[in-house]
């Protein structure tokens, strides 16, 4: 030792034993034979052995020299490294080395051999992994940490190990590198910017995908030293996110992703950064934002984050940018949704009321893409959402937008199919969207073609996949039908006439082109490329693109022969997918990236192709109702009953058989529907009997055991019933046998002979059958039919009364209910009606007498003895079906020649009867006859007088009856230019003559000047106009104008020369020509054509008067003021999400493209789908009022819309019929029939709906105060005028004292009655009564202070009219001419129309709704919910103020 000493300290070198000098004398392979030596001799020290240490002191200075540091070998410098590791393993904690530039300068060059672990496959690379190793063992590099430099070296160090690491190093390398950096973060004094860019940089997303294993060392790194590390990342997320310093850093522009990364590696590193985030959420900064917000997106939603729950502000404030203001982010918001959902099922309640606003969003993309988010996660797992946001996917089925509306009716055909059809989550998924199959057919109800072609695709390949085998897709189609509600039944079944009207378009189109070419063959080609084009979407491209493929079809035989064969009655499913393969191929060539012509041919051949129904299926389906008959079905297993599957499997195989009749011929089928026929469940056999006469015209011929063994059940049923069966039966002898006479002979003559008044039951069945032959058969038994109802059913059932009915004070009660007289008087005014129109002609005068009757039941209330015996209830059916025979007769020309003028004023009253079952029901025929264009022009002007009916939902379907009426004319007569000479009988607009002379018929109008009444009439004819107006189509206004001034100018042909009735004439002419110019700016333009006045109800002009005088009183003036007519979308009032209506003009919300988005529940008829539209209304409007900050996420309160409304008058204009109406409530309605009563008889009057001082205040433009009353007016609900036919006699006004029978309540009938005397009910309803109405005025208004000087104005102003206290009692339906003393009549004169309609929604309409017969076909279009395009049965209102 002391040699070594004195050698170390003498200067001198000592090598190894067997090591000479190392110098540059040497080669290269000698010097790096003596440093292998030396590396082995210092990799066996230790730092125990302190003699060795001070031996190779000297050496271990020499080792540091700058020869070796510098040596241009890598191999000697390698070895060189390896040993200065040892050495400062075998010195430590002391290193031999003093000079801070040294130290600097060695471990910058084992830092820079550290480079070689780059090659793992390097024969050396176990010596660079050992000297990694080492370094890092012995944490050699903390000895820098004294240096000035030790920045730079760390940086250096970090630099070097991140680029050099690779996949194919082991995770020993990985291990010590992260030994080596973690050392230096956790034991040094501070970690300068430059050291951790070199870190951070590593989790930037470019540099993360070039080099990932730098990214894992980083994530190791900042792991192993997240508590010491952390202080330093808060510092820089500090100086660049609160202080705006970026230049400390090049990664300041890539905070947000290093936050992300940052918070993944781990979440205690971002600890005191995540406040930070929550004030750049509130930046103004849009962009910035908009950064933050798609960083927050990542962090909240990622799988494992638990974010939200640690940080409940930031969760808060981040969904507080669903609201912002800035589009880009509130999408970002919504897209982050799915992944919230999908990963963090508990957070779904916090977005639900985040994303129903954004469903609302006036952004298009927005509301596209909370569908996306929603349906996404529903597809992933239904439970993920909850029903609220699939209401919200609901109701965007009705969005404005198309794109919208699609990818929410696919989103939810694809959750149906995968978790209904499919199963996979089971039976309560499937019941949990059950909702879905009918939702998706309401949507057919819509306007919009491209609506209807996509729930036809989406039925073919969702809900009844067409792919399936023939047995599987029938038993699919088969349940889902038993399992539709009512409207989605009649959507499907529309669905498949409308495809089987496209088929038989396209049949006699190819018909036509196989016909020689000629002028009339080429327009006829034309017309029907018009037909079939309107049933295309894009109309405009379609029309080209169809009359190409025509130019094909008559150029290639193998396409026109591929089409003959698909719209063959006879072509198979398998069959129509070939055909539509073929035809596709040969379109298609040559192919091209887009081909809209192919693309508009598949849309056509989509909806003509018979993919779901031939003769196999049919099959099938009569193999699955077997099995439901035998009880061997699984239908419980399907939900649905065992009567109920077999009832809707019939009829649906009802339904089919209009469609595809040929498919049911065979002995299989027709043998399972007589055993139908024999079954105890009439609606069964009914359905049997329907199928039977649509498919059985060849069972004569083709099947003749069927034959044989269905007439005599045909001829049992005609004979003993029900009733409705002997119908069908009757019609079904018509359809199959040829030999019919014989047939009806046998059952005639028995049920002649028979006739027996004192069996009801059996003389229902006797009237219906022979009604009916009467009507098929009418010159087999013409004798005996006129001496039958003649003498039996005139004199012996009509004409006689023989049980007196039960005294009751309703006035309709259930069909079960009805006493079997009555029913019998009934059927026995059909079977003359059909009897009637069996024989066309009117040479015997029955057609006048019958007439005569019909009205003698009208005048006499339906008590045709008027012998007292009849109960209310069945007078109310005698109405209704004298009303409804008139209306029968007349769509025939032959009986409507002769109803006179008075007959149809009288059948006209019945829409305003007091018994609400009777209006409606009445309002559903006639609004039948006329869209099938089947009753004559004037029996539209009928519904002007449903502008009165008190309940605010019929008034709104019969607005919808009127629309689409009207629009069936102008469509028919765009279709049949060729029809003009008929325009009199065609053009809507010549319904305005009829309505002026029916309403100044109008038994109401009595008083000539009455203001009140004028109103009453003015609300009537605008109830016309407004449709008529919302158009000016060819100058319509001028045409209308000048209509109106021609009637001034004759005299009205019911009295020529009675005055006061041409007064009365001329006076609605006024009121009609003041709506005119008050609503139109076209009006004084020259009139197209000079209009034709129809000569029946007015004279021909007189060249020699000139009629200029106004008879309009001054103070009515007031009442007329410029506004814009509604558009009349016949969704104007159920379905404004497609409606132009659905555009309002509203001071804050005019952007807004979801004003009309909005949509309901899935029936369209009921008040709770109008009510959901309203509100949804108001959701959108508020959503405007402030889209920066909202702190709430719920829509705003209903007096913002209200504001909206006062900002621009305009706008209220604009709205639909049933915002305005919404201003009449039924407390309103009470009050208003309380305060008549109360004030001794004051009949007479209106509810003013004039403006208060409030309502002054709120309108910020200078509009005139008469001009606010008189536009209040417009938009008031039509008035509740008292429609009661004048009294009859003094005794009849006596009778009014009795308290229950003529209670002046107006509305529907009461179907509960309820026991409490009438001066009792009146008190309590007008203590109630008072309060509410004025409430609610108050809230229509908006603050109502000036409201009470309105109504003591009012109150005033009525002085004149009260009558005595008598002649305020409740007087008759409305419409019959008085049998009272001319002075009664004048007494009676003036009724008030405020009265009108107490308690209209009042809980009773439950019970008479549910009492009502079922709705016609006409029912109305959808949704909700909303949603939408057809009529409901027709809404329409009654007349008169007795309580039902």
């Amino acid at each position: 030792m002391a040699h070594s000493k004195s050698k170390g300290n003498d200067g001198k070198i000592t090598y190894p034993p067997g090591v000479k000098e190392i110098s540059d004398k040497i080669s290269k392979e000698e010097m790096v034979r003596r440093l292998k030596m030396v590396v082995k001799t210092f990799m066996d020290m230790d730092q125990d052995s302190e003699e060795e240490k001070e031996h190779y002191l000297n050496l271990a200075l020499h080792l540091a020299s700058d020869f070796f540091l510098k040596h241009p070998d890598k191999d000697v410098r390698l070895l060189v490294a390896c040993c200065l590791a040892d050495i400062f393993r075998i010195y430590a904690p002391e290193a031999p080395y003093t000079s801070p530039d040294k130290l600097k300068d060695i471990f910058m060059f084992i830092t820079r051999q550290l480079k070689g672990l780059e090659d793992t496959k390097s024969p050396q690379f176990n010596r660079y992994f050992y000297l990694l190793e080492n370094i890092a063992w012995v944490k050699s590099y903390n000895i820098c940490f004294e240096l000035e430099d030790s920045n730079e070296i760390f940086t250096q160090l970090y630099r070097t190990l991140f680029s050099v690491i690779n996949n194919g190093h082991n995770q020993k390398v990985h291990m010590h590198m992260v030994d080596l950096m973690s050392s230096i973060i956790s034991e040094g004094d501070t970690v300068s910017q430059e050291l951790l860019d070199t870190v951070l940089v590593n989790l930037v997303p470019a540099h993360k995908n070039l080099n990932k294993q730098a990214y894992d060392l980083a994530k190791a790194l900042l792991k192993r030293t997240a508590q010491a590390i952390e202080p330093y990342i808060t510092n820089f997320f500090n100086q660049v996110l609160m202080l705006g310093k970026t230049s400390i850093s090049d990664l300041s522009e890539h905070v947000f992703d290093l936050i992300l990364e940052l918070y993944n590696i781990d979440s205690h590193l971002l600890l005191s950064v995540l406040p930070q985030l929550e004030f750049k959420l509130k930046s103004n900064d849009n962009e910035e934002r908009l950064q933050v917000v798609k960083l927050l997106a990542k962090m909240f939603g990622a799988k494992d984050s638990e974010l939200a729950s640690q940080n409940k502000p930031l969760w808060q404030c981040y969904l507080g940018r669903f609201n912002d203001i800035h589009v880009p982010i509130r999408l970002e918001c919504v897209k982050f949704a799915s992944h919230c959902l999908m990963n963090h099922p508990d957070l779904a309640k916090d977005l639900t009321e985040y994303l129903k606003v954004r469903s609302h969003d006036p952004e298009e993309a927005i509301r596209h893409d909370v569908i996306v988010s929603i349906v996404t996660a529903a597809k992933k797992d239904l439970l993920l959402v909850n029903d609220h946001l699939l209401n919200f996917v609901r109701e965007r089925t009705l969005d404005k937008r198309w794109r919208v509306r699609k990818e929410a009716m696919m989103g939810l055909a694809q959750i149906y199919k995968k978790y209904a059809l499919q199963s996979e989550a089971g039976k309560e998924a499937s019941k949990q969207i059950s909702w879905i199959k009918d939702k998706l057919l309401h949507i057919y109800y819509q306007n919009s073609i491209d609506d209807r072609l996509l729930v036809e695709r989406i039925f073919a390949q969702y809900m009844v996949p067409h792919n399936l085998e023939t047995t599987e897709r029938m038993k699919c189609l088969y349940y889902l039908y038993a399992t539709l509600d009512a409207n989605a039944v009649k959507a499907l079944n529309e669905m498949w006439k409308c495809q089987n009207m496209l088929r038989h378009h396209v049949k006699d189109l190819l018909d036509l082109i196989k016909q020689p070419k000629s002028e009339t063959n080429s327009k006829s080609i034309f017309s029907k490329v018009m037909v079939i084009t309107r049933n295309l979407p894009d109309p405009g491209k379609g029309q080209d693109f169809l009359k190409k493929f025509t130019q094909v079809l008559e150029e290639d035989e193998k396409i026109r022969g591929q089409l003959e064969k698909l719209v063959s009655p006879s072509c198979s499913c398998k069959q129509a997918e070939v055909c539509v393969r073929d035809i596709t191929k040969k379109l298609g060539n040559p192919k091209q990236p887009t081909n809209p012509f192919l693309e508009m041919m598949k849309f056509l051949l989509e909806r003509i192709a018979p993919v779901h129904i031939d003769a196999e299926s049919i099959s099938s389906l009569i193999k699955l109702l077997n099995k439901s008959i035998d009880g061997t079905a699984d239908d419980e297993e399907e939900g649905v009953s065992t009567d109920q599957a077999i009832r809707a499997g019939l009829e649906l195989l009802k339904v089919l058989s209009f469609t595809h009749p040929i498919s049911f011929h065979s002995a299989e089928t027709f043998e399972s529907l007589l055993a139908c026929l024999k079954m105890d469940d009439e609606k069964v056999a009914e359905a049997a009997l329907q199928i039977f006469k649509n498919t059985g015209n060849r069972i004569e011929d083709d099947f003749p055991h069927i034959r044989s063994a269905l007439l005599p059940v045909l001829q049992q049923k005609a004979k003993k019933g029900p009733t409705r069966q002997a119908k069908y039966s009757i019609h079904c002898i018509n359809a199959i046998f040829s030999s019919k006479e014989t047939q009806f002979a046998q059952i005639f003559e028995p049920l002649h002979k028979s006739l027996d008044p004192s069996n009801p039951e059996q003389l229902l069945i006797s009237l219906v059958s022979i009604g009916h032959i009467a009507q098929l058969a009418p010159d087999q038994f013409a004798s005996p039919l006129k001496s039958m109802v003649a003498n039996f059913v005139v004199k012996d059932l009509l004409m006689t009364d023989r049980c007196p009915g039960r005294k009751t004070t309703k006035l309709w009660v259930p069909d079960d209910e009805v006493s079997p007289e009555t029913l019998v008087k009934i059927q026995a005014t059909k079977m003359m009606v059909r009897w009637l129109l069996g024989m066309k002609n009117n040479h015997s005068k029955s057609g006048t007498s019958t007439l005569r009757l019909l009205t003698a039941i009208l005048h006499a209330d339906g008590d045709l003895t008027e012998h007292g015996k009849l109960s209310k209830p069945d007078m109310s059916r005698l109405r209704l079906a004298a009303g409804c025979a008139i209306v029968k007769l007349a769509q025939e020309p032959c009986y409507h020649e002769i109803i006179t003028l008075e007959q149809y004023q009288l059948c006209a009253l019945v829409v305003n009867d007091e018994c609400y079952q009777v209006r409606q029901i009445f309002a559903q025929k006639l609004h039948k006859g006329l869209s099938r264009l089947r009753l004559p022009l004037e029996y539209m002007a009928i519904c002007a007088l449903c502008a009165k009916d008190p309940v605010k939902e019929r008034r709104a379907h019969a607005r919808q009856c009127l629309v689409k009426n009207i629009n069936v004319r102008r469509e028919y007569l765009k279709q049949h230019a060729a029809v003009s000479e008929k325009l009199l009988s065609l053009l809507p607009e010549y319904v305005v003559p009829y309505t002026i002379h029916l309403l100044a018929h109008d038994p109401d109008y009595v008083k000539i000047q009455d203001i009140e009444q004028l109103k009453d009439i003015k609300e009537c004819l605008w109830f016309i106009l407004e449709i008529l107006m919302s158009k000016n189509e060819n100058n319509s206004h001028a045409f209308i104008r000048k209509m109106v001034e021609n009637i001034k100018q004759t005299k009205d042909a019911q009295a020529p020369d009675d005055p006061k009735i041409n007064e009365k004439l001329y006076t609605v002419c006024d009121v009609a020509m003041n709506i005119i110019i008050s609503k139109s700016t076209t009006y004084s333009l020259e009139s197209p054509k000079d209009p034709v006045l129809p000569a029946r109800y007015f004279t021909q002009p007189d060249k020699n008067f000139s009629n200029t005088k106004n008879y309009l009183p001054a103070d009515m003036k007031s009442f007329f003021t410029p506004g814009k007519p509604k558009s009349t979308n016949v969704l104007g009032a159920v379905n404004k999400p497609l409606s132009s209506a659905g555009k309002q003009t509203q001071s804050k919300s005019s952007k807004m493209e979801t004003l009309s988005n909005a949509s309901s529940g899935s029936n369209p008829g009921s008040p709770g789908r109008i009510k959901g539209r309203l509100d949804s209304t108001e959701l959108d409007q508020s959503e405007n009022e402030d889209y920066s900050m909202m702190s709430s996420p719920l829509p705003g309160k209903k007096d913002k819309r209200d504001d909206s409304d006062n900002d621009k008058p305009r706008g209220r204009k604009k709205q639909s019929l049933l915002d305005q109406e919404d201003s009449l409530s039924m407390d309103e309605l009470s009050k208003s029939a309380q305060e008549s009563k109360s004030r001794s008889g004051q009949r007479g009057r209106k509810r003013a709906a004039a403006t208060s001082e409030s309502d002054e205040q709120q309108w910020p433009d200078k509009r005139l105060k008469e001009d606010l009353e008189f536009e209040d007016e417009q938009n008031s609900p039509p008035k509740k005028a008292r429609r009661g036919r004048p009294p009859k006699s003094g005794k009849a006004t006596a009778a009014k004292d009795e308290p229950v029978a003529k209670t002046p309540k107006r509305g529907r009938k009461r179907a509960a009655a309820v026991e409490i005397p009438q001066d009792e009910e009146e008190e309590s309803l007008d203590m109630a009564g008072e309060q509410d109405y004025e409430n609610v005025e108050q809230k229509r208004r908006g603050k109502g202070p000036g409201r009470t000087s309105r109504k003591s104005a009012q109150k005033s102003d009525q002085s004149d009219s009260v009558l005595e206290p008598s002649q305020a009692t409740p007087q008759k339906r409305r419409g019959r001419p008085p049998k009272s003393t001319p002075a009664q009549e004048k007494r009676s004169s003036g009724r008030p129309k405020k009265a009108a309609a107490r308690e209209p929604d009042s809980d009773d309409d439950m019970d008479e709704s549910q009492n009502s017969p079922a709705p016609s076909d006409n029912m109305s279009r959808e949704e909700e919910e909303t949603e939408e395009e057809e009529v409901a049965p027709a809404p329409v209102r009654r007349r008169a103020n007795k309580k039902r």
